[in-house]
């Protein structure tokens, strides 16, 4: 065969071979575009919720304020002293319930962790937790709070999907054991937890779980373990990572 021809049947057959890699670059690069779209549409959505509920309360706690106003200024017209005093007793002791749900000692995980079981609540979600962390830690603030709030994010998808809202549950624990800052999240499910290839899809369904692992990423960036365990009506996360 004419040596020219083979020559130029290489090149083009090389040609053909970049622009298939191209090609299929491309396509993943898209499919990969779409799936952080629909991550940051969800992560989107979850905010807005969060600062409407958050907004309605503050809405709430102002209209409560204005009629204790009133009542006060009402029973000191009238001079009953007495029970304006007793009545601000109770306010005293009412607003110390109105706080916030968890004191971690650390503000980002305090905003994060109240915005999350806030929403919970409104959900009618039974809440158990308990959270403390020590004021010095390799894991950055940030990540810390995407971690965390992942997790709270997947586990209130899976408690709003059963609809027995007394079936509803999420326990929290967050704390130092030894010289690891462990976090547990366990919370109820419908069924079992759909496991595939290794490991669980979101419970958001099929084109999920992007926040899933954006948690595995980060945990194996700062060397530490991801342990997923489900039984029936459960499904638990455990993390441990270095101090």
């Amino acid at each position: 065969m004419n040596p020219f021809l083979v020559a130029a049947l290489a090149a083009l057959c090389a040609l053909l071979l970049a622009a298939g890699g191209w090609l299929l670059y491309r396509l993943a690069a898209r499919r990969s575009e779409r799936r952080l779209a629909g991550y940051q549409n969800d992560l989107l959505e979850t905010h807005c919720a969060e600062v409407q509920n958050i907004y309605t309360q503050m809405r709430g706690w102002r209209h409560d304020y204005h009629n204790h106003l009133q009542t006060l200024k009402g029973l000191l017209s009238l001079g009953r002293c007495g029970e304006a005093e007793s009545y601000l007793r109770q306010l005293e002791s009412d607003l110390q319930s109105v706080d916030t749900i968890l004191k971690t000692g650390n503000l980002m995980l305090d905003a994060i962790l109240n915005s999350k079981l806030s929403l919970a609540e409104k959900g009618e979600v039974a809440i158990r937790a308990k959270a403390s962390v020590p004021p010095s830690l390799t894991v950055a603030d940030v990540d810390l709070c995407v971690i965390i709030g992942n997790l709270l994010d997947n586990a209130l998808e899976s408690c709003r999907q059963l609809p027995d809202k007394g079936e509803r549950f999420l326990r929290i624990y967050v704390g130092r054991v030894k010289e690891q800052l462990y976090i547990s999240v366990q919370n109820a499910v419908a069924g079992r937890a759909d496991r595939r290839g290794g490991g669980y899809r979101s419970a958001k369904g099929e084109g999920h779980g992007f926040g899933l692992r954006r948690v595995d990423a980060l945990v194996a960036q700062y060397g530490g373990i991801v342990n997923r365990q489900d039984e029936p009506g459960v499904f638990a996360t455990e993390i441990f990572l270095p101090l």
